[in-house]
C-alpha cells in the first residue's frame, strides 16, 4: 500500500489533546476506506498539522478526513522514504 502525507492549515493553537482527538476521529472511520493513519504532527504556532498514512489512494485519505470532519488542504504521495 502507498504512503501519503497530508497537510491541514488553519489549526492555530492546536494542543496535543486536540491533535489526539482529531487523530482518533480518523482512526474511527479509516477502515471504511482501507486507510491506516500512522502518525500525526502539529505546529500550534503556524496552525499546520501533518498526517502520515498508508492508503490505496489520496482520494481515500481525503474521504476519511471528510468523514472525520477535518478535510485536508493537501494530500501528497510519499514514494520514497528511509
Amino acid at each position: 500500500m502507498a504512503q501519503f502525507m497530508d497537510v491541514h492549515h488553519g489549526m492555530k493553537g492546536i494542543t496535543a489533546e486536540g491533535l489526539m482527538e482529531a487523530h482518533r476521529a480518523d482512526l474511527a472511520v479509516e477502515g471504511e476506506e482501507g486507510v491506516h493513519f500512522e502518525r500525526a504532527w502539529a505546529d500550534p504556532e503556524s496552525g499546520t498539522v501533518y498526517c502520515l498514512s498508508s492508503a490505496p489512494s489520496a482520494a481515500a485519505v481525503q474521504r476519511v478526513h471528510d468523514k472525520a470532519g477535518h478535510r485536508a488542504d493537501e494530500v501528497h504521495p510519499v514514494p520514497v522514504s528511509v
